[in-house]
């Protein structure tokens, strides 16, 4: 159980309650003082909550750190930032998002290695390296798919119960990505998933892509004719706020270690709002499919 969970039930707190109190170093764990909210708490592990401690140096920022370590940070992207800067050179994006939190947290010139992205109006869980070599077995366990990744989305139709996207991908114009047709030569993309919930003309599905190409998900289930809501690029723009598509849980070795590390990201509001409505209509027989709600970006 992360340790933030842990706090809010052992002293009755609310979920930021709890984070803020870990954060500050008001908690220990069998007796020593973990400032980490994600870090996973063995069961029966002693709790304290010392409420007159002496902060520890506050961060202002806007990032939500799901684990944190000496040598990597994994983070919770909103939708609608970018990971890193594009060519027109943003200043607000992810990583620089990153950089000053670990400016201010530890002072010097931090590292923050760019393992791996999200699109942008993707939301979930991502890695940073906070050093050289943490980067490069990152990037090798990456480009291995050693990785445990599993997102939800929700998607147009209703897929089956379960099954495995294998087909190439091949670039278009721009960003864009396509199915490889007969003849043509592609990336090999692989991409497996469940459907969790039905909702009639909508389903919510767990992914786990084996490989990590440039708009795979969104690519594959498009192409099998169930786009992801709120897709502008491969699906209909108008049926959701944005794509909905989170990257709910990322695990992998410690780079380090060895030791296993695993982070999950709650599912953030706008996609839990058009889940809540799916669910809602679903219970009211003879209703058309979720409300278009035009896209917010």
């Amino acid at each position: 159980m992360r340790l933030d969970f842990a706090v809010a039930q052992e002293f009755g707190l609310s979920r930021r309650a709890a984070r803020e109190a870990v954060r500050s170093g008001r908690i220990d764990v069998d007796g020593s003082p973990c400032d980490e909210p994600g870090k996973e708490t063995p069961p029966g592990a002693a709790l304290a909550f010392h409420r007159d401690r002496p902060l520890r140096r506050r961060v202002r920022t806007r990032l939500t750190v799901l684990y944190e370590d000496d040598d990597v940070i994994i983070v919770d992207k909103p939708a609608g930032l970018l990971t890193v800067p594009t060519e027109a050179r943003e200043k607000d994006t992810l990583w620089s998002r990153a950089l000053h939190y670990l400016q201010h947290r530890y002072g010097g010139r931090p590292h923050a290695g760019i393992v791996h992205r999200l699109d942008k109006d993707t939301s979930g869980a991502l890695v940073f390296a906070r050093n050289r070599a943490a980067l490069h077995e990152l990037q090798d366990r990456f480009r291995t798919h050693a990785i445990d990744r599993e997102y939800v989305a929700l998607v147009e139709g209703s897929p089956e119960d379960g099954g495995t996207f294998d087909a190439d991908l091949v670039r278009e114009a721009g960003l864009r990505r396509s199915v490889a047709r007969a003849g043509q030569e592609g990336r090999r993309a692989v991409t497996r998933y469940r459907t969790l919930e039905r909702f009639g003309k909508t389903a919510l599905v767990s992914v786990r892509p084996e490989t990590g190409r440039t708009h795979q998900i969104r690519v594959h289930f498009s192409a099998a004719g169930h786009p992801i809501l709120g897709d502008r690029v491969y699906g209909n723009a108008k049926l959701a706020p944005r794509q909905m598509l989170h990257a709910r849980r990322l695990g992998f070795p410690h780079p380090r270690t060895g030791e296993p590390v695993a982070a999950q990201s709650p599912v953030p509001e706008d996609f839990e709002r058009v889940l809540s409505a799916l669910r809602a209509q679903k219970k009211r027989p003879g209703r058309a499919g979720p409300q278009s709600e035009q896209s917010k970006n």
